[in-house]
C-alpha cells in the first residue's frame, strides 16, 4: 500500500513533520510511507496559471497525489485554522484535474496546545469535501502537548505511538476499502 504523507508546516523542526517521521516509522510493513513538504509550491495566482500553466512543483504534487492509494496530512494550527501553505497547496492541486477526487484521505496534527490541531483539522475536513476527497471520520487523532512528546526530532511518547499504531491499522482498512 502506498501513502503519501503531506506536511502542513515548512518550520525544519515542525512537530507535525516529526509527527509524520513517527507514522513513517510505525507503520505496518506493507505500507510505504513517502513524506513531501510543501516547500516550492507557489502562491495561488490565477493570471499566472492562465500565463504558464501549472508550476512544476505543483505537477510533481499532483502526480504523487494521483499515485498514491492513500493520503495522510499532518497539520499545524495557525489562528484556529490551517495553515496558508497548506491551503494555498489544496488550491493549487485542485486544479487541471483533481488528484483527491475520491482519495482516502486521514487527517492529523501535532501543536504544543491542550486540545492538538482539532480547529484546523476541522477546517481542512471542510476544504477536503470541496476537494471530493474521503476523509476518514474516525479514529481521530490530536497530539496536544507536543513540546513534552517530541524530544530532538523523535516522538518518544509511549502513550502517543500506540495511538498512533492504532489510527494506522484503522487507516490502512479505510484505504483498502476505496
Amino acid at each position: 500500500m502506498k501513502i503519501l504523507a503531506i506536511t502542513g508546516a515548512l518550520r525544519k523542526d515542525s512537530y507535525n513533520t516529526q509527527l509524520l517521521k513517527a507514522v513513517k516509522e510505525l507503520a505496518p510493513q506493507d505500507m510505504e510511507i513517502e513524506i513531501v513538504t510543501l516547500h516550492g509550491i507557489p502562491l495561488y495566482d490565477g493570471d499566472e496559471e492562465d500565463k504558464h500553466g501549472l508550476p512544476a512543483s505543483v505537477k510533481a504534487l499532483q502526480e504523487k497525489v494521483r499515485q498514491a492509494d492513500g493520503i495522510i496530512i499532518a497539520t499545524p494550527e495557525y489562528n484556529f485554522s490551517v495553515p496558508g501553505v497548506l491551503k494555498n497547496a489544496t488550491d493549487w492541486l485542485s486544479r487541471s484535474g483533481n488528484p483527491f477526487k475520491w482519495k482516502r484521505v486521514g487527517v492529523m496534527g501535532a501543536s504544543q496546545g491542550p486540545i492538538g490541531t482539532a480547529r484546523s483539522q476541522y477546517h481542512l475536513r471542510q476544504n477536503l469535501v470541496g476537494l471530493e476527497a474521503i476523509t476518514m471520520p474516525k479514529p481521530e487523532i490530536f497530539v496536544a502537548s507536543a513540546d513534552r512528546k517530541f524530544a530532538n526530532g523523535e516522538l518518544t511518547d509511549e502513550a502517543t505511538k500506540k495511538v498512533i499504531t492504532s489510527w494506522l491499522a484503522a487507516f490502512k482498512d479505510w484505504v483498502a476499502k476505496s
